[in-house]
C-alpha cells in the first residue's frame, strides 16, 4: 500500500529523521504539550475515574438487591448516585472523547498538533485535581454532595450539618472547573479542524469522526457556558446568600432548571456524536464497504448538535411547563431521530452484504449500535408529553439513560480503543480476550439496564434506597447484571496492559483501513508526519478508497 493509493502525496521536504516517538513512561506524567501524550493522559486517567464510578454504582446496586435499606445510610446513599453519576458524565466520558480526539484529531487532518498546546496541556491538568476534590468530599463532617448529579434547588440549598465548607460548595467548584476545562478543549478542537487541515483536506475530505468532533465541540461551546455560570450562581447562594434559585426568598429554582438543562440535554449529544464518529470509522474497515451516504451522515452531525440545542424543555414537562412549550419541545425532541436515523441508516447499508470481519473493535461497535437503536426508540416515547409524565423520575427514565450513555456511547469508546490500540502503542492486542471482555460487556449492560424499564413502567421511583417489595425481583435481576457488568473491566485491564508491555509488533496500518492516521508509523513520530501530507482523492472516493486499500491487502 502506497501514499499515491490512497491519494496522498508528500509536499515537503523537510527531514524529520530526528522525529521519532518517544517511548519513555515517564512524558506520561510530565506536564506534556504534545497531542498524543495529553491525549493518552487523557484516556488513563478518565478510565481511573471510570472504575471509582463503576464501584460506586456497584454499591448503589448492592443496596439495591433487597427492598430494605440495609448497607449504607440514606445520606450515604444519596452521596453515592450523586458521586457516581457526576463522574461518568463530567470526569468518565466527555473527557474520554477529549483524550481521543486530542491523540487522533492532528493525526486524521494532517496536523502537527493541537492549534494550542499549552492550553491543551492546561485543559487536562485541571482534570486530576477536579476529580479528586470530587472523591475527598466523603471525608468531609458534612458528607459529600446529595442533591443528584443535576443539583436541583431547594434541595442543593439546604445545609443540615451547618458547616461552612459542605459538600455541595465542593461539587459545585468541581463542576464548575470541569466547565472550564471543556471549554478550553472546546476551543482549541474547532481552532484545529477550522484552520490546520492538510492541504487537500476539504471539509469533505475529512473522516467522519473530525466532523462528529467539530459539531459536538461547537455545541459545547454554545451550551456550557450555562451550565457553569449556572455552577456559580449557586455556588453564590449557598455561601453568600444571594438566593438567586432560593424560592423562599423570592429566588427561582425553574430559571436554574432552564440554565442547567439548556446544557446538559445538548450534553448527551456532546457525548454521542463523538462516537456516531467512531461508529462511522470502524463500520467501513471491517465490513470492507464503503461508509453508505458520506456526505448527508457528515452534515447530518451538524443537524444533531443544531437540532439538540432547542429540546432542553423535554426534561422539564414536570415543572409546572405551559403548554404550548411542551407540544413545541415535544416536537423537536422528537426531530433529533430524523437525523440520527440517518446515521443508523448509514450504517446498516455500509455492512449490508459486506465482508465483514468481526474482530472486538466491530463486535463493540456493532453491539452499541443495535443498543442505541433501543435507546432512540424509548427516546422518542420520552419525548412525548402524555408518556414523559407518566414514567417522570422512574427508573424508566435511568434504565433510557443508561442504554445511551453505557450501552452506546462508553461501547464506543471500547471500541474506539480497540481499534486504534496499534496505532498508540504499537503493538497488538489480544484478540481472544477483547472477544471475552465484549460478551461480558455486551450480556451484564443489557442484563443490568433493560430490567430498569419495566420496573420504571411499574412505578418505581429513581434515587431511593428502600422500595416496595413487588420490584425485588427485577432489580435483583438488575443488581446481578450491573456485577457482571463491573467484572467485564477485568479483562480489558490485563489485555490493555500485558499487551502494552509485550504484545506482538503492530504495523502501521493492521486493519488495512484508510486515512492520514494510518499513513505514520505505530506509535507516531513526535510531529506526527516525517513530511506534510497533501490530500488529493476526490470527496466521492472517500470510501471507496478504503474499500479498494482494503481489497488489495485481502488479495496480497
Amino acid at each position: 500500500m502506497t501514499n499515491d493509493s490512497m491519494g496522498i502525496t508528500n509536499t515537503s521536504d523537510s527531514d524529520r529523521s530526528h522525529n521519532e516517538p518517544d517511548t519513555g513512561w515517564r512524558r506520561y506524567f510530565s506536564f506534556s504539550t504534545d497531542h498524543k501524550v495529553i491525549g493518552i493522559q487523557y484516556l488513563v486517567t478518565t478510565f481511573i475515574f471510570f472504575l471509582i464510578g463503576g464501584l460506586l454504582a456497584m454499591l448503589i446496586r448492592a443496596e439495591l438487591l433487597t427492598p430494605q435499606l440495609n448497607l449504607v445510610s440514606r445520606p450515604l446513599y444519596d452521596g453515592l448516585f450523586t458521586i457516581h453519576g457526576t463522574m461518568m458524565i463530567f470526569l468518565w466520558i466527555i473527557p474520554a472523547n477529549a483524550g481521543l480526539g486530542n491523540y487522533l484529531i492532528p493525526l486524521m487532518i494532517g496536523a502537527k498538533d493541537m492549534a494550542f498546546p499549552l492550553l491543551n496541556a492546561i485543559a487536562f491538568w485541571i482534570i486530576p485535581p477536579a476529580g479528586l476534590l470530587l472523591l475527598l468530599s466523603f471525608l468531609l463532617p458534612s458528607g459529600t454532595a446529595q442533591a443528584g448529579w443535576w443539583s436541583y434547588p431547594p434541595v442543593s440549598l439546604q445545609n443540615p450539618s451547618g458547616h461552612l465548607i459542605n459538600g455541595e460548595l465542593i461539587w459545585l467548584v468541581s463542576v464548575t472547573l470541569l466547565g472550564i476545562s471543556s471549554i478550553m478543549g472546546g476551543v482549541n478542537f474547532v481552532t484545529t479542524i477550522v484552520w490546520m487541515r492538510a492541504p487537500g483536506m476539504t471539509f469533505f475530505r475529512m473522516p467522519l469522526f473530525p466532523w462528529t468532533i467539530l459539531s459536538a465541540q461547537l455545541l459545547q461551546l454554545f451550551c456550557l457556558p450555562s451550565l457553569t455560570g449556572a455552577a456559580i450562581m449557586l455556588f453564590l447562594d449557598l455561601s453568600l446568600g444571594a438566593n438567586l434559585f432560593n424560592p423562599f426568598q423570592d429566588g427561582s429554582p425553574i430559571l436554574y432548571q432552564h440554565l442547567f438543562w439548556f446544557y446538559s440535554h445538548p450534553a448527551v449529544y456532546v457525548m454521542a456524536l463523538p462516537a456516531f464518529g467512531i461508529f462511522s470509522e470502524i463500520l467501513p474497515a471491517f465490513s470492507r464497504n464503503p461508509l453508505y451516504g458520506y456526505r448527508t451522515v457528515a452534515l447530518a452531525s451538524f443537524g444533531i448538535a443544531i437540532v439538540s440545542a432547542v429540546v432542553w424543555v423535554h426534561h422539564m414537562f414536570a415543572s409546572g411547563t405551559p403548554g404550548w412549550m411542551r407540544i413545541l419541545f415535544m416536537y423537536t425532541s422528537m426531530f433529533v431521530a430524523v437525523f440520527t436515523g440517518i446515521k443508523v441508516f448509514a450504517w446498516t447499508a455500509t455492512v449490508w452484504r459486506g465482508r465483514l470481519h468481526l474482530q472486538t473493535p466491530m463486535l463493540f461497535a456493532l453491539g452499541g449500535i443495535v443498543m442505541f437503536v433501543f435507546a432512540g426508540i424509548t427516546g422518542v416515547m420520552l419525548a412525548a408529553v402524555p408518556f414523559d409524565l407518566h414514567v417522570n423520575n422512574t427508573h424508566f427514565v435511568v434504565g433510557h439513560f443508561h442504554y445511551v450513555v453505557y450501552n452506546t456511547i462508553t461501547m464506543a469508546i471500547f471500541a474506539a480503543i480497540y481499534y486504534w490500540f496499534p496505532k498508540i502503542t504499537g503493538r497488538m492486542y489480544a484478540e481472544g480476550w477483547g472477544k471475552i471482555h465484549f460478551w461480558l460487556t455486551f450480556i451484564g449492560a443489557n442484563i443490568a439496564f433493560f430490567p430498569m424499564h419495566p420496573v420504571g413502567l411499574q412505578g418505581m421511583v429513581r434515587r431511593i434506597s428502600s422500595y416496595d417489595p413487588q420490584y425485588a425481583g427485577w432489580n435483583i435481576i438488575a443488581s446481578l447484571g450491573a456485577f457482571l457488568l463491573g467484572m467485564s473491566t477485568l479483562p480489558f485491564i490485563a489485555n490493555m496492559v500485558v499487551s502494552w508491555l509485550q504484545g506482538p509488533k503492530a504495523s502501521d496500518n493492521p486493519w488495512h483501513a484508510t486515512g492520514l492516521e494510518w499513513m505514520t508509523s505505530s506509535p507516531p513520530p513526535v510531529e506526527n508526519f516525517e513530511e506534510i501530507p497533501t490530500v488529493t482523492w476526490p470527496p466521492y472516493n472517500y470510501g471507496k478508497a478504503s474499500h479498494a486499500t482494503a481489497n488489495a491487502a485481502a488479495q496480497e
